[in-house]
């Protein structure tokens, strides 16, 4: 059974990437419920307004991450600890994920690498925010770049 959905309705990312990444997933989360996941494209007006809305930072960014759970870093996820976190396709949705088309093209430029490669690397980025991790630390930033590295290679995209 299949166990980890992204829910994209963006040719920005198209469904064979989707799949991809929906397969690389499996696994990374013991769970007994399928997890979800949401992807949004936009542009930078409208990532500007979720930073300042959400984060009171005024300013465009690339990738925001809104997790739906709190305290499940590293954690088993089970069905019976969140009773009202599914979604109506019986999927634990754990985040909607907002990257900035334009910055992630710009991004792809300024690191000499392709723009598919920087997407991929901001969408996973904000899968493990949604998961609970975070880079506030050198420790914490180690760790997740850990955890996004074993993902993007699973996906054959490395540094």
């Amino acid at each position: 059974m299949k166990q980890f959905f992204i829910y994209s309705e963006s040719e920005e990312f198209p469904e064979e990437n989707v799949r991809a990444l929906e397969k690389a997933m499996e696994g990374f989360v013991p769970s007994d419920i399928p997890l979800a996941v949401e992807f949004i494209f936009t542009d930078e007006e409208e990532i500007r307004r979720l930073n300042r809305e959400q984060r009171q930072v005024d300013k465009v960014t690339d990738v925001l991450s809104f997790p739906a759970l709190d305290g499940i870093k590293g954690k088993p996820l089970k069905k019976s600890e969140h009773p009202f976190d599914e979604d109506e396709e019986g999927h634990l949705f754990i985040g909607s994920v907002a990257v900035c088309v334009r910055r992630a093209h710009e991004q792809a430029e300024e690191y000499g690498h392709s723009y598919n490669h920087e997407l991929h690397y901001l969408l996973v980025h904000g899968i493990m925010h949604c998961l609970g991790y975070d880079h506030e630390t050198d420790e914490e930033r180690a760790e997740m770049r850990e955890k996004e590295e074993e993902i993007l290679g699973k996906l054959g995209i490395t540094r």
